[in-house]
């Protein structure tokens, strides 16, 4: 697998395990948080791990060069909408949406961005069992490099396509 690099978004409660979990695993791995003290509790961990993670604080700086972003906001649609508008504005063309979500249907927050391809969802990432969710026009390198990620951190993956019923698209 080519080397990667990763955009950890949120330093809560997953966010830098997460992070620390890429960076094990030899990716560049950057992790965000507009929460100066969440940042500080973070770089603590990681420095405690004797591992290497950028630490930012702006989406801006955390996704510029990412291969894969990773958002941790809570798996409410205002929260995703808001955070998937940001990555889409501010990184690379190359670069996927991946969220962690059991509430949400990623085909309805992939509509809502200029690469609809480039999205994917992940179900159970705390666990080591992860379910990769497909949307509607997720490309199959997309999902692809997602599921080699998920494997190269020992995690075991099943795929699934989304089959929530359209909400946003279902109103306009």
């Amino acid at each position: 697998m080519q080397p990667l690099r990763v955009a950890v978004i949120g330093a809560g409660r997953l966010g830098p395990s997460f992070a620390l979990e890429c960076a094990r695993a030899g990716f560049s791995t950057v992790l965000e948080d507009v929460m100066p003290h969440k940042l500080r509790r973070a770089g603590e961990q990681i420095e405690q791990a004797g591992l290497e993670v950028e630490l930012v604080s702006t989406v801006e700086a955390a996704v510029r060069e990412a291969d894969i972003a990773i958002d941790f906001v809570p798996d409410e649609l205002e929260s995703k909408l808001e955070i998937f508008s940001l990555i889409d504005r501010m990184a690379p063309p190359k670069t996927i949406i991946c969220t962690p979500s059991d509430a949400l249907s990623i085909s309805d927050l992939a509509s809502c961005t200029y690469r609809s391809e480039r999205c994917a969802a992940l179900k159970g990432l705390g666990g080591g069992d992860v379910t990769l969710v497909r949307g509607t026009d997720s490309s199959d390198e997309t999902i692809a490099l997602v599921q080699g990620l998920l494997e190269r951190l020992g995690r075991t993956v099943r795929l699934e396509t989304d089959t929530m019923a359209p909400m946003l698209t279902k109103n306009l």
